[in-house]
């Protein structure tokens, strides 16, 4: 069974005596805000990142400093780049060198990398932070003097404080320096798994991946269940699943992907005379079974794709009809985004590509010609009551299959 802790992985150590060299600084979300449990919150952060590190070839290490995590290894730091982009939780990623806490060493630091042709005739301005309150020089005054110097040693650099460039950022520690001259953005939000589990209803289409990333930006695990039309439809739909779950993983420590054949349970509801309540009776059936499995892996909610009236199905009076068959609360990250955003993130977050693919949809199998859009509860009751659902959920769990995206194929951990 599941539970919202990720495996513990012994923290690395970095030594306390500064190793110049590359690494990379990450500046802490959300969890800077937290309180008196802050610290909880960032051995979540990092015991995500060390999954992130998995497999990446070398040894790596961690190091805390106030409010930002510094990353490095015996890798490139163009890998550890990659690797901790994909973790939610950071605001943003520094590739950055460590040097000793010494004003001539930042310098000579600085200098070297804004040395490049890229950076002919750019603008720069410096930003410093002392951690160290007894380095002997102002934030203010360090930034003056490696901004003379560097000036000096490249002339064609100019300043610009308003509108630079670069900024060349120093910060100053107890027994180290950090120099850096680029800052990309990290996916920000809460470390996931920080809000506890929760049970994505996956379709092969934009609406759901986009759901499940916005869920684990939320700080929720999440384990996936796909419905598809089997034995009436083809696997088409399962190998989609099956790709956005594995895309969806590199965002978090991966979660299984239980695969759930529909298709005969659609055909007695049919049968039954579901006629223009068919859709919102296969829903209704998806949150029951949904519901049901999420209780055996210790799932705490399900998470959706619905917009609302982006389709017939998703109207108000249909959502309320669906939730009232849920035994677990029932998230909807993207209730009031439009298609068009919704496609813009998935091309953000890498699951577009795969969406787009063409799939026999379960939702369209047996599905009437009008759907109702306003499904009265008393007359799915009635439904439902032609079949035995209890035994249905049950067989259609018993004949789930459980498949592993991004786990099945990983390169065992590298100890840092």
């Amino acid at each position: 069974m599941h539970t919202s802790a990720p495996a513990r992985v012994p923290a690395p150590r970095a030594s306390d005596t500064a190793r110049p060299g590359p690494c990379v600084l990450l500046k802490h979300g959300e969890v800077f805000l937290k309180g008196r449990n802050r610290q909880l919150f960032v051995e979540r952060l990092h015991d995500n990142l060390r999954t992130a590190l998995r497999g990446i070839g070398g040894s790596t290490w961690i190091k805390t400093a106030q409010n930002v995590t510094v990353l490095g290894g015996e890798v490139p730091r163009e890998a550890l780049v990659e690797r901790a982009r994909r973790v939610i939780g950071f605001n943003s990623v520094e590739p950055a060198v460590r040097v000793p806490s010494d004003l001539d060493t930042i310098v000579a630091a600085a200098v070297d990398g804004l040395s490049g042709p890229e950076y002919d005739g750019a603008t720069f301005v410096v930003r410093a932070r002392r951690r160290n309150k007894q380095f002997p020089l102002t934030s203010s005054r360090v930034e003056a003097q490696v901004g003379a110097r560097v000036l000096a040693a490249i002339p064609g650099l100019r300043v610009d404080l308003t509108r630079p460039d670069v900024r060349l950022s120093v910060e100053i520690d107890h027994k180290e320096s950090y120099v850096s001259w680029e800052r990309l953005p990290g996916l920000s939000g809460l470390p996931v798994g920080s809000s506890g589990r929760a049970l994505v209803l996956l379709s092969g289409g934009y609406d759901s991946p986009v759901a499940a990333h916005r869920a684990m930006r939320r700080g929720l695990a999440c384990d996936f269940v796909h419905f598809n039309g089997a034995p009436y439809t083809n696997p088409a739909s399962v190998y989609k699943a099956y790709a956005l779950a594995r895309e969806l993983n590199r965002y978090q420590p991966p979660g299984e992907l239980h695969v759930i054949a529909l298709g005969k349970a659609q055909k007695q509801l049919a049968v039954a005379g579901a006629g223009r309540l068919q859709v919102v009776a296969q829903r209704r059936l998806m949150v029951r079974t949904a519901s049901a499995l999420a209780a055996r892996i210790g799932g705490e909610a399900l998470v959706t794709g619905d917009s609302l009236g982006q389709v017939a199905s998703q109207t108000l009076a249909n959502m309320v009809a669906v939730d009232e068959a849920a035994t677990l609360p029932v998230l909807r990250p993207l209730l009031g985004r439009e298609k068009q955003e919704i496609i813009d993130e998935a091309r953000s977050i890498g699951t577009a590509d795969v969406s787009v693919l063409p799939d026999e949809d379960c939702c369209s199998l047996l599905a009437p010609r009008r759907v109702t859009t306003r499904a009265e509860l008393p007359h799915l009751r009635v439904l439902e009551r032609r079949l035995d659902l209890d035994e249905v959920i049950e067989a259609l769990l018993d004949s789930a299959q459980v498949l592993r995206p991004g786990m099945d194929d990983e390169e065992p951990a590298v100890p840092a």
